[in-house]
């Protein structure tokens, strides 16, 4: 059998590697070094390891590592990097692990370097000359913030296989559906002037009233036409986070800003509700002599739907004894159906310590999140 680290050694070591991802550049650090750290292990359990440099990101790296070989198999995923951090409200070091209260404090130990540790050490307990389909690791960059790791794999059709699991956390319960996530910049360009002659302007600001009372009303007819009780939160839901506009009293407001968050339901696409929204504040603001223009503020997220009766889904409710779920959080999962993988999320630790101070996942998770990824492989790989 090959030797690796410690299930505790190899988290505490891909703890220790700084790997955020954030739009600000202040923040953002390469993923390479847990790539390679991940690529050195994988290749001393006989992976077949391919580092995948990201076409216009600099620094930044996807991981395939692929033993055994074939069709079907089973695909094992997950992203390298972490949230930034605001180290004054951690109780201890983010970048070192921490093991109190029955408990691994560290940034990243839910989400999700974690996962990578447990599936090398599962994979680490079999004699995997005896797989007769392929088992395959990727581990991706920039999950947190651009999603390019999982965009180069689509680009690059690769890989394929017919069923994956992504380590997200879900406290070890299988999930098989998510929402979708669009947000969006709607900026409104109108002219300035005299507070005392407006006839002499017109107020981007007083344009942007009724760009959010359609949005309202739009919110209230997606909600009647859309619903799905297996969420928490059954309906689509839309959300004026930002606005921004005008410099002073006494000045018509020449440009203003909103920003919203729209969250979708299966069953609802991301490119047809932005031409939605396009359509319907044109035809509020036809009659303004007003500037639109939309941008997105990121390429956002599919929802995401498997099947209750693929055999993916049926198996990890088998395994774990739990009823697939739905949830809120967007992953990469949409990226993964796109090449033809029926995916199901399930992971250690909870979504709820997801992007928070200190961080962590439970010692008593560790275990059986080894052996349900030993019998998933066993099953997909071995069978």
């Amino acid at each position: 059998m090959p030797i690796l680290p410690p299930t505790l050694t190899l988290i505490r070591e891909l703890i220790a590697i700084p790997s955020v991802s954030c739009v600000n550049p202040k923040w953002d650090h390469s993923n390479q070094t847990v790539i390679e750290q991940l690529a050195n292990w994988c290749d001393s359990l006989g992976f077949h390891c391919e580092i995948l440099p990201i076409p216009n990101h600099p620094g930044k790296f996807n991981l395939l590592a692929t033993l055994g070989s074939g069709t079907d198999g089973l695909v094992l995923a997950g992203h390298t990097d972490t949230v930034p951090y605001d180290e004054q409200q951690w109780r201890s070091d983010p970048f070192q692990l921490l093991e109190a209260d029955n408990r691994l404090y560290g940034l990243g130990t839910a989400d999700m370097k974690s996962f990578f540790a447990l599936v090398l050490t599962a994979v680490a307990q079999l004699e995997t000359r005896s797989f007769q389909h392929p088992l395959t690791l990727i581990a991706t960059a920039d999950e947190e913030s651009s999603m390019c790791g999982a965009q180069a794999l689509v680009k690059s059709g690769r890989p394929q296989a017919r069923h994956a699991i992504i380590g997200e956390p879900t406290s070890l319960r299988p999930v098989r559906m998510h929402k979708g996530i669009l947000m969006e910049s709607i900026r409104l360009t109108g002219l300035s002037g005299h507070s005392s002659q407006p006839a002499l302007g017109n107020s981007a600001l007083e344009g942007m009233l009724t760009v959010m009372t359609e949005l309202l009303n739009w919110r209230s007819e997606l909600q009647a036409a859309h619903f799905n009780p297996l969420f928490d939160v059954p309906i689509p839901t839309l959300n004026l986070g930002v606005i921004q506009g005008g410099d002073n009293p006494n000045r018509i407001c020449g440009d203003c800003e909103l920003q919203i968050d729209l969250r979708l339901l299966p069953g609802m696409g991301l490119e047809e509700s932005r031409r939605e929204l396009q359509q319907r504040l044109n035809q509020v603001l036809k009659d303004r002599n007003l500037k639109l223009t939309l941008q997105p503020l990121f390429e956002g997220i599919a929802a995401m739907e498997t099947s209750a009766q693929t055999e993916i889904v049926q198996v990890t409710e088998r395994l774990t004894q739990q009823s697939a779920q739905a949830v809120a959080f967007g992953t990469e999962a949409p990226y993964l159906k796109s090449l033809g993988m029926e995916t199901v999320i399930l992971g250690p630790g909870d979504i709820a310590q997801a992007h928070q101070p200190n961080e962590f996942v439970a010692l008593n998770q560790l275990q059986p999140t080894i052996t349900i990824l030993t019998q998933l492989i066993r099953h997909f790989c071995l069978t």
